[in-house]
């Protein structure tokens, strides 16, 4: 059909010139008769019932698509593209009836008109959502990543378009076309990386804030190009055109900008705990059709002037106020008709049209890898881990709605005709797919864990550097916790590393994580908006650099994880494996009350800790906080901090002892190992086994003797290297059953301040068979819920460390 005379029928339509860059399309209407001075019809009338019937059924597909592609982990721009392409003529539109119904070309107009007041809510949305504050702190790796995956791609584009060009031999504008080509190609969606980052909960590790400070100077450096690409296409290639637009720019800034920072100021002065209220958000949505329409009269897209001032609008209350009321809207309803109009575009029946079939798959290929062989090469250059390079090559090439708003454009323009549109848009399904499985097997599978088979505390030195993540739900968590690592022997020669998270529940659609700079400088208007949960977390981050500048062998890290309870654990595990950590701390989730009982349960926090115990990839303490306090050098004079270490075998005790192993050189602490084994009348625990498992039997037995060798070799390394220090005591003790341990602990060990037992998760242990009858808080092992009952008479805190899921899975396969 690239020939003039060429035309085909299609219903009711006569389509003239229907592959080519331009066509036309013929077609009868019957207008409405003029009464007087009216018309006897509302012309909205044939128009809104096909908008709504489209839309509807848009949204339906879509859903659809979400609940196919959702186990496939793919994002719900990849379903909201599919509905579209499905009911364009690749698909449904190819159909007389539906393309005479429900996708009608004389309902075309009336769809772009609210397509694209959609994107212009979009484009506010995706200013408002996006923080350009951490850009004056951006580190060479994603400066370098950014500036790389924007000049490969850009070279990409016009290199791929003059290729195009010389085998398609049609008549259009070329460097139009390169100019679309190329932005497409270098844009990084910032809102949909955020939100896959967020579903695959990398986004706090230092591979998702590379990634999204990259997406953020790639995005605003790609928006300004397209804004200089539409001035001088519309001005027809004059430069002096994006004069105007460059001084309406201007004027948003120093005018508007410090106007809306005014107004927010206000708002936090007069009402600090109230809502905002209604009139000053239908303000601001105001505003964005007025700054929309001036970008418009300036020669530019009326989209760039609503995102400006949605950069312009200060984060907290004011911006959370106003997503909360629009968002939902814009992108369930206003923005859906982008992705229809994107799906009559794209025509995959004549994708190889005129055109060999390895040139049509060389283009998708290159414009595909183009972006992320250019963030590979940066991230060897950095020396940085190949998987890490693939993932974030992966990443970077997240396109999303702002590549099709630039494919849209272009599109308008006549910069891309219907076969090339279909090239551009069938690579960037091809990225969207792949992201969600490379950066899982990369990040998300059991490959990546290998290391930490060397990095539990037992195969550590006693004196080796240590990494600590601390995770806390409130300030009640605090004291506890900053006490435990004070014992923890920080020295210059084995410093601590401490990452401090603040654990909340998610309340919004979409996940958050702040880090916490203490060289920051806070806005006025921040400090007075404060909610009770912004100081507290501003409590939080203060009593760790206090731990941090009291202690100079540390180094302290802070950040706040907006997270559902239900996955909260997998932002804490994915932590764990970026940082390197060797043990998680965690909090019990009741706290004692003055009788001596248990009170404050919080059955999330439970659930959390639950999780985390079954599925952490490093160790983890379960602190049980009884009014644990330290005592640094600088209060030398006082009492003595007594750490009792009980130990009955297998991998969680030595995992325990290994912790205590660490505190013994803390100044004015005393550690005391009680190794309790079994007695002469303790027979051995062989669990019922049927006469044909013979050889399951002897696996055990074999298992059993084996964990029992691994424990007194570390038992007698444990003492040859501590046999003259003074602060160390070993006692080794027979019993017959765990009724005998408690009665032990009530007369003989019932002075001291902590304990530090081992969970026992997997294991059978004659000694502790007793003790789980009646247990209540299994996460807390049977020694461990002991050591908390009312019934003991020593109220002392108690830390239960269990080895890393991973290797406790190994460990004990053969039970």
């Amino acid at each position: 059909m690239s020939h003039k005379n060429d035309f085909m029928i299609n219903g009711k339509y006569k389509i003239i010139f229907g592959l080519s860059n331009e066509f036309s399309v013929c077609y009868n209407e019957k207008k409405p008769i003029a009464n007087n001075y009216w018309q006897s019809a509302n012309p909205v009338i044939n128009k809104l019932p096909i908008f709504l019937t489209q839309l509807c059924l848009l949204i339906a597909v879509t859903r659809a698509f979400i609940i196919i592609l959702r186990p496939l982990r793919q994002p719900r721009f990849l379903s909201e593209l599919l509905a579209g392409i499905l009911l364009g003529p690749s698909a449904l539109g190819n159909i007389d009836w539906v393309a005479n119904n429900l996708t009608p070309f004389e309902g075309s107009l009336f769809l772009e008109t609210m397509s694209n007041l959609g994107v212009t809510f979009y484009m506010f949305l995706v200013g408002l959502e996006m923080d350009i504050s951490p850009l004056r702190k951006i580190g060479k790796m994603a400066l370098s990543v950014a500036i790389a995956g924007i000049m490969l791609p850009l070279l990409a584009g016009v290199g791929l378009h003059s290729m195009v060009l010389q085998h398609q031999r049609r008549v259009h504008a070329p460097e139009m076309g390169a100019y679309f080509w190329s932005i497409a190609l270098s844009v990084t969606s910032f809102p949909d990386l955020a939100r896959i980052l967020s579903s695959l909960k990398l986004m706090y590790t230092d591979l998702g804030k590379t990634a999204l400070t990259a997406a953020a100077v790639s995005d605003l450096s790609c928006w300004s190009l397209l804004v200089v690409a539409v001035c001088l296409i519309n001005g027809e290639k004059e430069l002096y055109v994006a004069i105007p637009v460059m001084v309406c720019m201007t004027m948003f800034l120093f005018t508007l900008r410090p106007f809306i920072h005014r107004i927010a100021k206000q708002i936090s002065i007069t009402n600090k705990e109230a809502p905002i209220p209604d009139k000053c958000i239908y303000f601001i949505l105001s505003l964005v059709l007025l700054s929309s329409y001036i970008t418009e009269l300036c020669g530019a897209h009326s989209m760039f002037g609503a995102f400006m001032l949605g950069l312009m609008i200060p984060g907290g209350k004011l911006g959370t106020a106003i997503k909360d009321k629009v968002e939902e809207f814009v992108v369930g309803i206003l923005l859906p008709p982008t992705f229809l109009i994107i799906g009559t575009r794209t025509n995959f029946v004549f994708i190889f049209a005129d055109i060999s079939v390895g040139l049509v798959i060389l283009v998708i290929l290159l414009a595909s890898f183009a972006k992320i062989v250019s963030t590979f090469l940066v991230c060897l250059f950095f020396k940085c881990p190949m998987r890490d390079g693939l993932a974030l090559g992966v990443l970077m090439n997240t396109k999303g709605v702002l590549a099709l708003i630039v494919l849209n454009e272009g599109r308008n323009m006549k910069g891309f005709d219907q076969q090339t549109f279909t090239w551009v848009m069938s690579a960037i399904l091809f990225m969207t797919i792949i992201i969600g499985p490379i950066v899982s097997y990369t990040h998300k599978s059991s490959r990546h864990l290998k290391p930490y088979r060397h990095r539990n505390l037992e195969k550590s030195k006693p004196d080796a550097p240590l990494r600590v993540l601390a995770c806390v739900h409130s300030t009640k968590n605090l004291s506890g916790l900053i006490s435990l690592m004070q014992i923890s022997n920080a020295t210059r020669k084995s410093p601590i590393t401490v990452f401090g998270i603040h654990l909340v529940e998610l309340t919004r659609a979409s996940a958050m994580l702040i880090f916490h700079d203490k060289n920051k400088t806070v806005d006025v208007e921040d400090n007075t908006n404060t909610t009770r949960e912004k100081a507290e977390a501003e409590r939080i981050v203060n009593a760790f650099e206090s731990f941090e500048n009291d202690n100079h062998a540390t180094a302290v890290q802070t950040l706040t994880a907006v997270s559902p309870y239900a996955s909260m654990h997998e932002d804490v595990n994915n932590f764990a494996l970026d940082k390197y950590a060797n043990i998680i701390l965690i909090p019990f989730h009741k706290r004692p009350d003055t009788a001596g009982g248990w009170t404050d349960e919080k059955l999330e926090h439970k659930l959390v800790n639950q999780n985390l115990l079954a599925t952490s990839p490093c160790s983890i303490g379960l602190l049980v906080d009884r009014g644990l306090t330290s005592f640094p050098e600088s209060q030398k004079g006082i009492r003595e901090c007594r750490v009792a270490m009980i130990f009955i075998g297998e991998p969680d005790d030595r995992e325990a002892l290994a912790y205590a192993w660490r505190m013994a050189g803390t100044p004015h602490l005393i550690l005391t190992l009680v190794r309790f084994v079994p007695g002469k009348d303790v027979s051995e625990l062989i669990e019922n086994v049927e006469e044909e498992d013979e050889a399951e039997i002897f696996t055990v037995m074999f298992e059993r003797e084996k964990q029992k060798q691994l424990d007194d070799d570390y038992i007698n390394e444990f003492r040859f290297k501590t046999m003259h220090d003074q602060s160390i005591a070993y006692i080794e003790e027979q019993v017959n059953g765990g009724d005998q341990i408690v009665s032990a602990i009530n007369s003989a060990y019932n002075d001291f301040d902590l304990y530090v037992v081992g969970r026992g998760h997997g294991r059978a242990s004659t000694l502790t068979a007793g003790l789980s009858n009646w247990s209540d808080s299994p996460e807390l092992g049977p020694l461990g819920e002991t050591l908390v009952s009312p019934d003991l008479e020593s109220p002392a805190s108690v830390l239960v460390v269990q080895q890393s899921a991973f290797l406790s899975t190994e460990s004990y396969k053969y039970q």
